[in-house]
């Protein structure tokens, strides 16, 4: 196990990447901040709250999107739960955001743009990740906005903890054990 992230760099972090978006999309008025379920919404809700107190601006179109029937392995053995999609508002138009806290393959955010665009077309859509796992893609999938860049082998786990949820913010790397 190697520690990523600890509690304060992950703060810090998380500030960069909210003065990033302040930055690229000033008010906020015209661009919506969305949260891939399940854990890209701990991330997105950090984000959101950020980038309100930055920006000065009290109110941001903010919402979850749920992906789980739009994942190319919702019919695998693997029992998935459904989470929930609250978005409301209109993206039609808009710049969107989507967050999520670990970009490895792709896929999650492939099944998140196809769910997306059942929303409506938005203008553009970017991407915000706090952790990418640079060299694990299977699509051509690359973030806007990064918190940290990893190297990693397949067996290899990235884990995020959050305070939240698991009772403590950090970001470890975690060997996988070998089966043989």
């Amino acid at each position: 196990m190697k520690t990523l992230l600890n509690s304060n760099l992950m703060n810090i972090t998380l500030q960069r990447l909210a003065h990033q978006l302040v930055e690229n999309h000033l008010d906020f008025k015209e661009t919506a901040l969305i949260g891939i379920q399940p854990r890209g919404i701990f991330l997105s809700d950090r984000i959101a709250k950020l980038v309100k107190k930055i920006s000065g601006n009290g109110h941001i179109d903010y919402g979850l999107l749920d992906i789980t029937f739009y994942r190319d392995d919702v019919y695998s053995n693997q029992i998935q739960v459904p989470s929930f999609t609250d978005m409301p508002f209109s993206i039609e138009g808009k710049k969107v955001i989507l967050v999520d806290d670990v970009l490895y393959t792709g896929r999650t955010i492939r099944s998140a743009m196809d769910a997306l665009i059942d929303f409506g077309r938005p203008s553009k859509v970017e991407l915000l990740t706090l952790i990418d796992r640079r060299f694990s893609r299977e699509l051509p999938v690359q973030p806007d906005y990064s918190g940290y860049s990893v190297d990693t082998i397949l067996t290899q786990k990235v884990k995020v903890c959050w305070e939240e949820k698991d009772g403590k913010d950090e970001v470890i790397l975690l060997d996988k054990p070998q089966v043989k």
